[in-house]
């Protein structure tokens, strides 16, 4: 079992960046396939990056190179860089983890989801 914690959500001005983290519980981290996703108001769910066990990254293409995900297993934490933020960027955004190797039915093949944190960029 594994519980997943946002912070660092708020409030930003185009343009402006953020940092959001996820805490996760339990002692084996390390093991766990890593995710951030988002759901914009009246729309569905979508990824916006991925990291692996090992370290390896993917990204959305909306994301063009502003944002940057990232984990340190020593913190169980997993952090997501997010620069030139745009109106559109406002959702609400989760933290998933898998556990590598074990398949999911899970939204987007991930077992545990958090509860989130609201960005609002404004205009």
């Amino acid at each position: 079992q594994v519980q997943l914690v946002e912070s660092g959500g708020g409030l930003v001005q185009a343009g402006g960046s953020l940092t959001l983290s996820c805490a996760a519980s339990g002692r084996t981290f390390r093991n766990y396939i890593m995710g951030w996703f988002r759901q914009a108001p009246g729309k569905q769910r979508e990824k916006v990056a991925g990291i692996s066990t090992a370290g390896s990254t993917n990204y959305a293409d909306f994301v063009q190179g502003r944002f940057t995900i990232s984990r340190d297993n020593a913190k169980n934490m997993v952090y997501l860089q997010m620069n030139t933020l745009a109106p559109e960027d406002t959702a609400v955004y989760y933290c998933a983890a898998q556990q590598s190797g074990v398949r999911s039915l899970g939204e987007f093949g991930m077992e545990y989801w958090g509860k989130g944190t609201l960005v609002i960029v404004s205009s």
